[in-house]
């Protein structure tokens, strides 16, 4: 799988993308410009990037994703479960639990995850 990552700015950006999609390049200029305060150039050397990156696709003016904003963010998930705790699952939610006390809620939605994915 391809490495992707965004800073603070592009993922805003990558955003205005996935929220609208497809939209015409027209109307992302016009919205980077009202949300981000770029111009036209800026607009279209950010998004030739991501489209070199191969997250985006401008076809004919028409702006959209060949990765989703899911896709990406589990990516990004693991890659830092891979870096943070060597790939650890369960380390990493000890870790989350110790700071952030877990509802009953969450603690029935994660136990419902994992009934679902348990191998039979």
């Amino acid at each position: 799988m391809i490495e992707y990552k965004l800073g603070n700015v592009e993922m805003r950006f990558a955003d205005i993308i996935w929220n609208k999609e497809p939209l015409s390049s027209g109307e992302l200029v016009k919205l980077a410009e009202k949300e981000l305060n770029w111009n036209r150039s800026t607009t279209y050397t950010i998004l030739r990037r991501l489209c070199q990156r191969g997250m985006f696709q401008n076809e004919k003016g028409t702006v959209s994703s060949l990765v989703s904003k899911a896709d990406f963010i589990s990516a990004q998930s693991e890659k830092f479960v891979d870096e943070t705790f060597s790939g650890s699952l369960p380390q990493f939610l000890a870790s989350f639990a110790r700071r952030k006390k877990l509802s009953d809620k969450e603690i029935d939605e994660i136990q419902k995850f994992i009934d679902e994915h348990r191998e039979v």
